[in-house]
């Protein structure tokens, strides 16, 4: 019986492993099919997509070369505006955000009550149904610079951010901030010196999701921004057009390859830290 249970058992985690493997192979595979077209000829990425790039498929780095130099806007400013608005907005949405959920945390009135169920079911609300009121306001605000369209982001992003806070923040113990306080500090030193580093794992979980949307953001900023001038990574991998709006796919791969490698390193850098801090959480929970 009880050898029975474990081979039970061990099928059971055979068949698990398989179908998560099945699972891994779906999502790598899209990424896959990016690098190996990246480094094909422009005919063979429509007839032989899936063939891996040898032989007279081979187009070596011709690709990379082509879609930083096509047309008459430069890579390199795509993407200095795209970290421009990727680090700004970040950086505004978790210091804002993180903010107003110890605020709302701690405070715990209606007026707070209302605001944080405002900012979750601003989470609910699609895109499509403000992008227009949107672009208008945003260009009698002037926001349509990478500057100032942070600020467009940060509202668009705190709810989710806010709801992840707000959750992390009821976990700390109220004992640490009355001790901080009775030690002199302000509300402001407060959550500079004691609750913001403990809230560095949810911060880094939230960044990377704020990070990620961002980066790869193509609709907003084609809402708002003016393209002639500004124009992140998206939206110029969206004008490799030549004549007659033929298409080069190989160059657009290319491209593709190197918007998601910063995103990539990005994530695997911080991930032992969101392992960290997940960790730490259940223990304390």
């Amino acid at each position: 019986m009880k050898s029975g249970s474990l081979s039970a058992e061990r099928r059971n985690k055979t068949i698990l492993s398989v179908v998560l493997s099945i699972i891994c192979i779906i999502y790598v595979l899209p990424v896959l099919t990016v690098l190996l077209n990246s480094f094909k000829l422009n005919t063979y990425v429509k007839t032989d997509t899936f063939a891996l790039p040898k032989g007279e498929m081979w187009a070596g780095f011709s690709n990379f070369i082509k879609g930083m130099t096509f047309g008459n806007y430069p890579f390199w400013k795509s993407v200095l505006y795209s970290v421009v608005i990727t680090v700004l907005s970040t950086a505004l949405i978790l210091l804002c955000t993180s903010m107003a959920a110890w605020f709302i945390s701690r405070v715990n009135s209606r007026f707070c009550r209302i605001v944080y169920y405002l900012c979750v079911f601003s989470m609910v609300v699609p895109f499509q149904m403000v992008m227009f009121t949107l672009s208008k306001t945003a260009d009698t605000l002037k926001l349509n610079t990478p500057w100032t369209i942070p600020i467009v982001y940060l509202g668009f992003g705190a709810g989710l951010a806010i709801f992840m806070f707000v959750g992390f923040v009821k976990s700390i113990p109220l004992e640490i901030e009355e001790a901080a306080a009775i030690d002199g500090c302000s509300p402001v030193r407060t959550f500079f010196s004691v609750v913001l580093p403990m809230l560095k794992p949810t911060m880094i979980s939230v960044g990377i999701l704020e990070i990620m949307w961002i980066w790869n953001d193509y609709l907003l900023p084609y809402l708002v921004l003016d393209i002639n001038k500004y124009r992140t990574i998206p939206i110029h991998i969206q004008y490799l057009k030549g004549s007659y709006g033929t298409v080069d796919l190989g160059a657009t791969m290319a491209l593709i390859l190197l918007s998601i490698i910063p995103v990539i390193v990005f994530y695997l850098t911080c991930q032992k830290h969101i392992i960290k801090g997940v960790a730490a959480g259940a223990v304390k929970g």
